[in-house]
């Protein structure tokens, strides 16, 4: 694949440090091992090299999810791909869906959820500081995801905008006071996600997530480590990551009047 101005590109140093660029001509940037000239990768292909101002190569790779995910400009923490990827996986997001989003933070899980949707489905995403939002949109927009995010200022306690939706997720400091707003969003049968770093924060979302109906309640906690492989002596990583976050999933039932009424529009 050939590699064109304006398209991202993952460039990796000899010594392995990895830089989430967008190339164009004309456009420089400064490294540990020498200036490197973006628009030298126009016209090659992934995989291929370029070379610093010291005549160090560096490989032209195509950015994956997880890169874009992990590179983007941060004001907040960020959900970890880890944790992104079960919360799709469990609240089955595809292509199609609406999905609202409480806590756009700097927009990473905002991404992976727009990565699922696309090319037809939309993200609802609202964030109580528009600092916050602003962030996000550029993130979005250099991952080529504009088309399939709507931001939104304001916060769960005022209710969304949206009505039978296919997910909600919620990643609050308070996750149960957005229970009532997302429980009325949903769909029957909807589902809701939500992250909390403490145990505290699971005990109140769920027993919130009980007192407004929803069932199937499961909360896991997600550990990712990473192996140092090397012949004869391979073991794991001298670090890891403990705890990002604990994940509480639920999903809408109908109460007896929304059956009632759902029955009624179908006679």
């Amino acid at each position: 694949m050939t590699i064109n101005s304006g398209d991202q590109v993952l460039i990796i140093s000899p010594d392995n440090k990895t830089y989430l660029v967008t190339v164009a001509e004309g456009k420089g940037m400064g490294t540990h091992l020498g200036e490197l000239t973006l628009g030298d990768a126009i016209g090659k292909s992934y995989g291929d090299r370029i070379y610093s101002s010291l005549e160090h190569p560096f490989i032209l790779l195509e950015p994956t999810l997880e890169d874009k995910m992990m590179k983007v400009k941060r004001h907040t923490q960020i959900i970890y791909p880890k944790d992104a990827g079960f919360i799709i996986l469990k609240t089955g997001i595809q292509s199609g869906m609406r999905v609202v989003e409480c806590g756009t933070g700097s927009g990473s899980l905002t991404m992976a959820l727009a990565n699922a949707v696309v090319p037809d489905g939309m993200v609802f995403t609202y964030d109580s500081r528009e600092k916050h939002l602003e962030n996000a949109r550029k993130n979005i927009e250099n991952a080529g995801y504009s088309d399939n995010v709507e931001f939104k200022l304001g916060v769960a306690q005022n209710g969304f905008d949206e009505e039978g939706v296919d997910v909600v997720i919620l990643d609050l400091p308070s996750p149960w006071e957005g229970i009532p707003a997302a429980a009325k969003a949903l769909r029957g049968g909807g589902r809701i996600a939500s992250l909390s770093p403490t145990y505290n924060q699971v005990e109140k979302c769920v027993e919130k997530l009980e007192e407004q109906g929803f069932v199937y309640i499961e909360t896991v906690e997600l550990l990712l480590r990473y192996i140092r492989v090397s012949t004869g002596k391979t073991r794991p990583v001298d670090r890891m990551v403990g705890h990002t976050g604990f994940l509480t999933f639920g999903r809408k039932i109908l109460s007896k009047k929304e059956s009632i009424d759902d029955s009624t529009e179908v006679l």
